[in-house]
């Protein structure tokens, strides 16, 4: 599928260059591609470099969180939720305590080691399922939740933003906090439709009715003040819990006996070694997407969204945001080069960019998890997991818009 939509860039560029060359006589056009690939090429090492540094340092703490056993505290106290969730999986089974972790370690960005932990988990419930190459009511739940990320500390972005000159990185950390609660409740309420899931069921209820509560209230409190308010808190609150965070990984690993340094480093080197791996992916799909921008396609196909949005009578500043929504569901690599690119074309705190940025943070790459889990145990029919991990995603992003509006107006 990657290679695909990457080869698609390039076709569609080179047909949108060809016209408007022959039909509106700019030749010019070819130059602005080949300098764009050059462009697009230092400007992928220039984020390679904060990358390493990023990815070291979260990676360092998180590593002292995990030897200090806080992913294990997390999915004993999310083990009776999804009990109740699955119910055809029976009680002490592997496969709670794996799922349990799994998404313990993405609340925490623990992304490399929620991987591993994702499979080993889809293949515990594949030990369940009668079928061999269908999915199973359990398979397709734990797949949409996966894809909707429900990820408390978007990290990655805040080092996006960083990067590209950001005064304020974690100025979208509500926004994105939102919308990825909004994907992650539509995913679930879809799926809970599908197999008809008992969401009344006591301890269920126990776990979410306090949360949306607290949800509702909080957000009962946000509609009261003003956009500078709304946005300043933003950066507050994102401040407070990042920092927050790495203080008690350090105090509680402290306490627990583990060399917090050695850990440290022990994680860091790891993040060093992921970033060094990233980098071609990113030189691949920057360059991709600065040919298609140079030759014209992505304004064409941009300005043909806007004028349909300009006839409902809707404000048309989001579209611009809209490759990163676009490309998300198919590829994280090229969803994350279109923020960048968006950055770059209209500046890191511009309206587009801050859209671009909660729409990457409030849903998971949906046709490569898919891919990955599902390949992973020979599933082949999918059934409803398709379908409800597109709403997840359509309903991430628009909130991520929704909240936009309401923060940046």
């Amino acid at each position: 599928m990657l290679n695909g939509l990457w080869l698609g860039f390039f076709v569609v560029a080179a047909v949108a260059a060809l016209a408007r060359w022959l039909v509106g006589g700019e030749a010019e056009v070819f130059a602005a591609m080949v300098e764009s690939l050059f462009a697009m090429a230092k400007l992928s090492v220039e984020v390679m470099i904060l990358l390493f540094g990023t990815l070291t340092l979260w990676l360092g703490f998180l590593r002292i969180a995990e030897k200090a056993g806080m992913i294990e505290v997390l999915a004993r106290l999310l083990g009776p939720l999804f009990r109740r969730l699955m119910p055809e999986v029976p009680p002490g089974h592997p496969a709670l305590g794996l799922i349990t972790l799994n998404f313990a370690a993405n609340g925490l960005g623990l992304d490399n080691a929620a991987t591993p932990i994702g499979l080993k988990a889809m293949r515990a419930l594949q030990d369940l399922n009668g079928s061999s190459t269908t999915a199973s009511n359990a398979q397709i739940l734990f797949l949409v939740l996966n894809t909707s990320s429900l990820t408390l500390l978007p990290v990655s972005i805040f080092m996006y933003r960083v990067q590209q000159g950001a005064e304020d990185p974690t100025l979208v950390f509500l926004p994105i906090l939102l919308a990825t609660f909004a994907s992650s409740t539509a995913g679930l309420l879809s799926v809970a439709l599908m197999q008809r899931l008992r969401l009344w069921d006591p301890v269920v209820l126990a776990y979410l009715v306090p949360g949306v509560l607290l949800l509702a209230g909080f957000m009962a409190l946000l509609a009261t003040l003003s956009a500078t308010a709304l946005a300043s808190l933003s950066s507050l609150l994102g401040n407070l819990t990042l920092f927050g965070l790495i203080l008690t990984f350090v105090l509680v690993g402290a306490l627990r006996k583990v060399q917090v340094f050695d850990s440290f480093v022990e994680g860091a080197r790891e993040g060093f070694d992921v970033a060094k791996s990233l980098l071609p992916y990113l030189v691949a799909m920057l360059c991709a997407i600065g040919v298609l921008r140079a030759s014209g396609a992505l304004d064409f196909g941009l300005d043909a969204i806007r004028v349909a949005v300009e006839a409902l009578g809707w404000d048309t500043r989001f579209v611009d945001a809209l490759p990163t929504a676009m490309v998300k569901p198919f590829s994280g690599s090229g969803a994350r080069a279109m923020l960048i690119e968006t950055m770059q074309n209209f500046g890191v705190d511009s309206f587009p960019a801050l859209v671009a940025a909660t729409v990457q943070g409030s849903t998971e790459t949906t046709f490569y998890v898919l891919a990955v889990y599902f390949g992973a145990v020979g599933i082949q029919r999918a059934r409803h997991a398709v379908g409800c991990a597109l709403v997840a995603d359509l309903s991430g992003i628009v909130a991520a818009i929704g909240v936009c509006y309401w923060f940046f107006g």
